[in-house]
């Protein structure tokens, strides 16, 4: 009967391993135990196949899933297609497996099997941020931007070489980009030197772009922000990126909406928040006050008598604006009293009278005219009491 091995622990990873754990747990083994590193040692060349083994098992999901059910029997007897005494056995050998975890330190791996990195190349992706107000979020607006970008050179239509010349195929790499160099059991790939991984040289380059078939330059554009953006929002303009390489797709924008705080409201999602100081006459006898709204407009809102700082009044669909709906938030109002300052000698005695009023209703046990005072007191001879006991 076949041994089952224990791909897990030849690699020295968990069975809950993430797929950068085993990249990493083989990546040191490989490098511990390379033949390269350890000639005529038969021992750490038996280690260095039983560590590709168990890496090439686990590093493919599907592979995986059926070792962790059935064991290392699963691929024995043809299941995986797999001889430990042949180099070939390997799905694309042990260079794709070296490659694949080793292609950053060796000069950039290939970015996907069988990808020529002499083809077209996607233009990079930008971003812009855009600082807008309140009002501009809650109506929505057209404006326009203007960002420095990469656009193709209009002279040599992004070849790169001057009008009547072409670029040429390199001759050191044969148009693919990519060096082949053998380094023991393996075939490393490197990118060219000579053309830069391009595949190709440019012997007459314009003398606009410099032979890079792009150019710097200012790029005016066009953005409708919707009515409602919330700050941090992102609005994608598709193709206004940078311009690709090689006939590559150009890269999107993406405008990062900034919102300003503003001088007087606090936004939270669709509803709007608004502190106002109301006169201490106003929140003892009750009266009107008159407030903003977003649109520019005030608003009355009745204040009843007895009103205490922080009460809140909710002004429905008075908030922001929606995206891409005709709802709209709540506006919410939240007093505090203003206590008076700058009092004259005959204003000063008016307040007495009214205290003494006050102490003599609450003597007489007549309705507390400070309710919260009368409450807060109550509770802290309770909090003494109970510290004595």
């Amino acid at each position: 009967m076949a041994e089952n091995k224990d791909y897990y622990a030849i690699l020295g990873a968990a069975k809950d391993a993430s797929e950068d754990d085993l990249k990493k747990a083989y990546r040191k083994l490989a490098m511990e135990y390379h033949p390269d590193r350890n000639k005529d040692n038969k021992e750490a060349e038996a280690k260095f196949k039983e560590i590709n083994e168990a890496y090439d098992i686990l590093k493919d999901p599907q592979k995986r899933a059926a070792y962790d059910r059935y064991g290392s029997a699963a691929f024995q007897g043809g299941g995986a297609g797999f001889n430990p005494g042949d180099f070939a056995g390997f799905a694309g050998g042990f260079g794709d497996i070296f490659e694949d975890v080793f292609g950053d330190l060796m000069g950039g791996g290939r970015g996907g099997r069988g990808r020529s990195s002499t083809g077209p190349v996607r233009g990079s992706d930008m971003q812009f941020t855009l600082e807008i107000s309140l009002e501009d979020a809650y109506a929505g607006k057209e404006t326009k931007i203007r960002i420095p970008t990469v656009e193709t050179c209009t002279k040599c239509s992004g070849s790169g070489a001057k009008a009547g010349s072409a670029a040429e195929t390199c001759p050191t790499c044969k148009g693919a980009g990519r060096m082949r160099a053998a380094q023991g059991f393996f075939t490393i790939e490197r990118t060219c030197t000579t053309c830069g991984g391009d595949g190709k040289i440019i012997r007459d380059p314009c003398d606009n772009c410099g032979g890079g078939g792009r150019v710097k330059s200012d790029k005016v554009l066009k953005v409708e922000i919707p009515a409602g953006i919330e700050h941090g929002r992102r609005i994608r303009l598709a193709g206004e990126g940078e311009a690709g390489m090689r006939g590559g797709q150009p890269g999107d924008l993406y405008v990062l909406i900034a919102v300003k705080p503003h001088k007087l409201f606090r936004r939270e999602g669709a509803n709007l928040y608004c502190r106002v100081p109301i006169p201490l006459t106003t929140a003892a006898l009750s009266g009107q006050i008159e407030v903003p709204t977003v649109e520019g407009v005030t608003t009355k809102v009745k204040i009843p008598a007895g009103a205490q700082t922080g009460q809140q009044f909710r002004l429905r669909g008075k908030g922001m604006s929606v995206m891409r709906s005709d709802n709209r938030g709540d506006l919410y109002i939240e007093i505090f009293v203003e206590t008076p300052v700058n009092l004259d000698k005959k204003q000063q005695d008016l307040l007495k009278q009214l205290e003494d009023s006050f102490q003599k209703d609450a003597k007489a046990g007549k309705k507390n005219h400070s309710p919260e005072s009368e409450g807060f007191f109550d509770r802290v001879k309770e909090f003494w009491n109970d510290i004595k006991e």
